[in-house]
């Protein structure tokens, strides 16, 4: 399964998400199917840091769309929400950020062993700070969604590790409201529904696949206009 292949799913799941709020008005089925999206996006951001040519256009190009979908992002999350939060595209930049640092103090040569665990110890540092901070600004999926990206990059090359980190990082994720919600069944599929993609990344084959250039990037201020414009004509 090809990288494209990957990044059709995800925005097909997405898609599926946000149309829930405009046809239903409501979470419904849809928004399980939705759940599916992010830990693909997560995957490709940790598989986009080891590819691309040009780290710095890299991080510029996710924080300069994270600035261009905000207006959109807002204006679609007024139809269901009243809290201010920051787009998808805010937690993808400020993960890739963080195994940037992280990867850099890592691969720092030094004839000192000791040294070295303390500059990767200062690594993880930075990767929970940055995690902290994604939370305080409000970001979409906040630290969880820095620390998939993070366990996505760091375990790679451990699939099995890499499976059982991340089923049990969202299990804690959602552990609270599993435990002390009255909807314990539907957390209990949106849990079942995040680590689905599991399947997909498993089958991935480190090819790119198709080239989508700024596709998956347009394609999100874009719908989610577009969902935001078709719920404005329902209400009219």
């Amino acid at each position: 399964m090809s990288a494209f292949v990957l990044k059709v799913i995800a925005l097909i799941s997405m898609a599926c998400d946000h149309s829930s709020y405009v046809l239903f008005g409501h979470f419904s089925f849809l928004n399980y199917i939705g759940r599916m999206a992010f830990p693909i996006f997560a995957f490709q951001i940790s598989e986009g840091y080891i590819h691309t040519k040009n780290l710095k256009n890299y991080l510029l190009r996710l924080f300069t769309f994270a600035l261009i979908s905000q207006a959109p992002f807002m204006l679609f999350t007024s139809m269901y929400s009243s809290q201010f939060s920051l787009n998808i595209f805010f937690t993808l930049f400020l993960g890739l950020f963080a195994i940037t640092v992280f990867d850099m103090l890592y691969k720092l040569d030094y004839k000192n062993k000791g040294i070295h665990y303390l500059y990767i110890l200062i690594g993880f540092i930075f990767v929970v700070f940055t995690a902290i901070v994604s939370n305080a600004l409000h970001c979409d999926y906040g630290y969880y969604g820095i620390a998939i990206i993070f366990i996505f990059y760091l375990l790679k090359k451990h699939k099995i590790l890499m499976n059982l980190a991340f089923i049990i990082c969202t299990v804690l994720y959602y552990l609270r409201n599993l435990l002390y919600s009255s909807n314990f069944e539907i957390y209990l599929w949106i849990i079942v529904f995040t680590c689905l993609p599991l399947v997909f990344i498993n089958l991935y084959n480190n090819k790119k696949g198709k080239d989508t250039k700024y596709f998956l990037y347009l394609f999100y201020p874009i719908h989610l206009l577009i969902l935001w414009g078709i719920n404005l004509l329902f209400v009219l």
